[in-house]
């Protein structure tokens, strides 16, 4: 059983029209995709209660908010045991400075976008936190030098 939905054009419309604006008004929304407000309200609700739709957020430039040091960190694991595992992905996943934090294929294990104030607060990181994960054999950095593309809106 998949958990993909199949969207029509005016679905497909409503996504992308809430992924450039998530504030935009239900009238308008309605509006640009040429439906009823009442019908539009239902349709979002249900994209809600499906899970289709997550959640709803602003996008902070991470500069302006005092955020300028960004790395991509290649994470391997010295141990593969489950309680070790489990004890890496609850404490990555309650780290701030962890934006994003993938299990991959390749030489790597975890793949990690970090953002910190600096390289200080960076390297504060990684000694007190990530080295000391009883899991964790190595970790490689990328220090981001320019963002090309940052996109969070998935295709429709």
């Amino acid at each position: 059983m998949s958990d993909q939905i199949n969207f029509d054009d005016r679905d497909r419309r409503l996504l992308d029209l809430l992924q450039r604006d998530c504030r935009i008004s239900n009238a308008e929304l309605a509006d640009k995709a040429g439906m009823s407000a009442s019908a539009c309200w239902r349709r979002v609700k249900a994209f809600e209660d499906a899970g289709v739709i997550e959640r709803y957020r602003a996008d902070v430039s991470p500069t302006k908010a005092g955020n300028s040091f960004q790395a991509l960190v290649q994470v391997q694991l010295a141990r593969h045991n489950q309680e070790k595992l489990a004890e890496f992905i609850n404490a990555i996943a309650h780290r701030a400075e962890v934006l994003e934090c993938y299990a991959t294929t390749g030489q790597a294990d975890y793949q990690m976008r970090v953002l910190c104030r600096d390289i200080a607060a960076y390297n504060r990181f990684l000694e007190d936190f990530l080295f000391r994960l009883p899991a964790v054999e190595s970790a490689q950095t990328n220090v981001v030098l320019r963002e090309i593309k940052r996109n969070t809106s998935i295709p429709m």
